[in-house]
């Protein structure tokens, strides 16, 4: 038995084995996010212009904040998309991770059209807002973006009434997870419901009689 050849064999395996483990311990450190949200030189944020090849939230129809909302003159549905990334994580966690983005796209609402004749489908983008999560970037990690028709667009000034609208009613992160039929029974199990949408739904809830 040539014993110096199975040790000089023995050893090129071990070394084989750690050139592999460091390989592969190298890409997992290197690993990059698959997307990450870019800024132009002046702070606007470019539009991730695939959103659409996201994953889907929710649809709304109509919907306002505000009692006092009157749209007699014409309906809206609002979209809802995430990037993929972020929303396995929040599967996975129940909130959402840094750099996730979340694109609102306001769509006319039409009545008749084509065969159609009760109801109302999607039309023309009427809007898009894009909701960024950017830790280092922004003092209160996330931060509304407006897009007027335009590749980039500009941060909603955080004196705006939609920041302080999202910290006191969003049920999960500052979002509105609680219109988001698929993740919301995700955060309830993660136990990752705010305080302050918790006492909202106590005060919403029927009495017992």
């Amino acid at each position: 038995m040539d014993t110096s050849r199975m040790l000089t064999t023995a050893k090129i395996l071990l070394l084989l084995a750690m050139i592999l483990s460091s390989v592969s311990g190298s890409q997992q450190s290197t690993a990059v996010r698959g997307f990450v949200p870019e800024y132009t030189s002046d702070a606007q944020l470019k539009l991730p212009e695939n959103y659409r090849e996201w994953v889907y939230l929710t649809s709304g129809f109509d919907m306002s904040y505000s009692a006092n909302s009157q749209m007699d003159d014409h309906h809206m549905f609002d979209n809802v998309f995430v990037d993929p990334e972020s929303y396995k994580k929040f599967l996975e966690t129940g909130t959402w991770p840094d750099k996730t983005t979340l694109v609102l796209e306001v769509r006319e609402a039409r009545g008749k059209g084509s065969i159609n004749q009760k109801g109302h489908f999607q039309s023309g983008v009427m809007g898009l807002e894009v909701h960024v999560k950017d830790e280092a970037r922004f003092p209160g990690k996330w931060a509304f973006f407006g897009f007027d028709g335009e590749k980039t667009g500009k941060m909603v000034p955080t004196t705006a009434s939609c920041y302080s609208c999202h910290a006191d009613h969003a049920a999960v992160d500052t979002t509105f997870v609680q219109f988001y039929p698929t993740l919301l029974p995700i955060s309830k199990s993660k136990g990752t419901l705010s305080a302050a949408y918790k006492k909202e739904i106590e005060i919403s809830a029927p009495a017992s009689k």
